[in-house]
């Protein structure tokens, strides 16, 4: 019996080394290749890191979202795309001191029979990488011995990626990375496009300042979303959506049954929850469309404090939400309240607040890109003598015939104006056509300051990299420099400086400046493998040079 057990106990550890021996082999190659030196010659072609967010062209704004392992972290070449498609562009000379092979990656819409390089070629990666507003990059291997050579293959659509050491393990697979065309518009990437940062993300912290389990977060089951931050002396107060739910209900109940709480603090990392400022019923509607029968306040998102000097109290503007149980998306036809603060002065900031009224909502003058889910947000700040609002809409209809269940994607906003406060707020012109030159498809929660030479500057959620959408899924900011129009979008890859602990960015709370050109951004993130959504923070530093050149730059157009 003994002889027996240890037969099968030689035969078990055998099968089991044999199995750990091919696990190796056939995971070896999706470890990082090694980078070989090299030197280019006479010529002013930039390099770049083979990261996610390189771009692997100057002059454009195409960027890397996805990348197979064996690439990451080598050393790729900057190509002028436009010159390299007309044939103007200048020699690229490469000089090896030991032989290599140089990583080139040809677009899948060229036919490869077009890339006929005279040295021995390989493709080691089909699916490779993906770059924004592009289609899939096969890689292929191309061998140089030591000496200098002039890269220029036949086809005009490739990048190159990196060079490694010869005589590694290539072999071959499909990395099975998406098509860039799904990303779709390019988006600048603040630190990887040509153009200077106007920030630097300098920290923050690695892990949420506020998570599931921390003191006041005792009875929300979803953590939070949206809202904002401002500072008053030297406390921070925050008024965030707490995705409050009810235990026992499943997380869909999450974004129904809302709060608006107070939370206050110190240095922006330990929060102390002060209160509850309002509390959604979290009922259901009892119709399909936009019917007086229904809640109307069913949940309560995106509390905006601002204080009005002249009255000198703080008001709040919030959102309040029909919801329903079966249609997408369950919020529907938000309608914006505004309230104010029964303590005068500065310090009246934690209320209590009344409410005074709906100032924007559905009605004769709406538009249809507003869609289901509009009106979904709203924040004013001053121009001058004048006011100005962004009010957003999302699901839109492509008419009115759509009304009230067909809806389409987007996530939009447009401007209202306003001779006070108070209102009355009206939509700029009619509201026919909402502001696109941010970005076209998606514009969520934008919170608007001035920066020290009195940009505006617009703060919002950038979109996600999920649930089917294509979208930069990174905090971005917008800059006008009259407050009405504002320029195309820039994404910050807060991630560079600290530990990413979400998979979907979401809302940005607010830009303090905090003296020294540094500013405080407090952050919603969602993991997804958790019902709780996070709160988080960083810290970005101003680049003045580039605020002047940004400025100088809006004032032509």
């Amino acid at each position: 019996m003994l002889a027996k057990n240890k037969k099968y106990n030689f035969k078990l550890k055998t099968a089991f080394l044999m199995l750990l021996t091919f696990c190796i082999q056939a995971t070896g190659q999706n470890v990082a290749w090694k980078p070989a030196s090299f030197e280019i010659v006479k010529s002013n072609y930039k390099t770049f890191k083979t990261t996610q967010y390189a771009h692997v062209f100057s002059g454009s704004k195409h960027n890397i979202v996805r990348l197979a392992t064996e690439l990451q972290g080598l050393k790729g070449i900057e190509l002028p795309l436009n010159q390299y498609k007309n044939g103007t562009n200048s020699p690229l000379q490469l000089k090896f001191k030991e032989p290599v092979e140089v990583l080139i990656g040809v677009f899948e819409e060229i036919d490869t029979a077009e890339f006929t390089p005279l040295n021995p070629v390989k493709m080691v990666l089909q699916n490779g990488l993906t770059v924004t507003g592009l289609s899939p990059v096969n890689v292929y291997a191309v061998s140089y011995p030591i000496g200098t050579y002039t890269i220029n293959p036949v086809n005009r659509s490739f990048a190159i990626l990196g060079v490694i050491k010869k005589n590694q393990n290539l072999g071959f697979r499909n990395a099975e990375m998406p098509d860039g065309k799904l990303w779709n518009p390019t988006f600048i990437i603040e630190g990887f496009s040509d153009e200077k940062p106007l920030f630097e993300i300098i920290g923050g912290e690695n892990k949420p300042v506020i998570d599931e389990g921390m003191s006041g977060t005792d009875g929300i089951q979803g953590g939070f979303e949206g809202g904002r931050v401002v500072k008053v002396g030297d406390t921070y107060h925050m008024f965030p959506t707490e995705r409050a739910g009810e235990k026992g209900v499943d997380y869909y109940y999450d974004r129904v049954k809302t709060k608006i709480g107070h939370w206050t603090s110190k240095d922006a990392i330990h929060w102390k929850r002060e209160s509850t400022i309002y509390q959604a019923s979290g009922t259901y509607a009892l119709t399909e469309d936009d019917n007086p029968m229904n809640d109307r306040r069913a949940a309560i998102w995106s509390y905006m404090p601002v204080f009005n000097e002249k009255a000198n109290k703080w008001y709040g503007y919030y959102l309040a939400y029909t919801v329903s149980k079966e249609i997408e998306p369950n919020h529907s036809f938000g309608r914006i309240w505004r309230c104010e603060s029964t303590v005068e002065g500065i310090d009246g900031i934690g209320g209590p607040y009344k409410d005074m009224g709906i100032i924007m909502e559905p009605g004769l003058d709406s538009q249809p890109w507003e869609g289901r889910q509009g009106v979904a947000s709203f924040f004013p700040y001053q121009v001058g003598d004048k006011w100005f609002g962004f009010y957003s809409g999302a699901y839109p209809f492509s008419s009115w015939a759509d009304y009230p269940k067909k809806s389409g994607k987007g996530w939009f906003v447009a401007l209202a104006e306003s001779k006070s406060l108070e209102g009355p707020w009206l939509r700029m012109n009619k509201g026919l056509e909402p502001v696109k030159t941010m970005h076209p498809q998606f514009v969520e929660n934008p919170i608007v300051s001035q920066l020290p030479n009195g940009l505006y500057i617009a703060i919002f959620d950038g979109g996600p990299d999920g649930w089917g959408h294509h979208l930069p899924n990174m905090i971005a900011y917008s800059l006008s420099a009259d407050g009405v129009n504002w320029g195309e979008a820039h994404y910050l890859p807060i991630e560079t400086k600290v530990n990413k602990w979400w998979d979907i960015m979401r809302t940005p709370l607010c830009l303090i400046p905090e003296g020294n050109d540094v500013y405080t951004i407090m952050y919603n993130a969602i993991d997804l493998k958790r019902r709780f959504h996070p709160t988080g923070m960083v810290k970005v530093k101003l680049n003045k040079d580039v605020m002047e050149s940004r400025l100088a730059e809006l004032k032509k157009e």
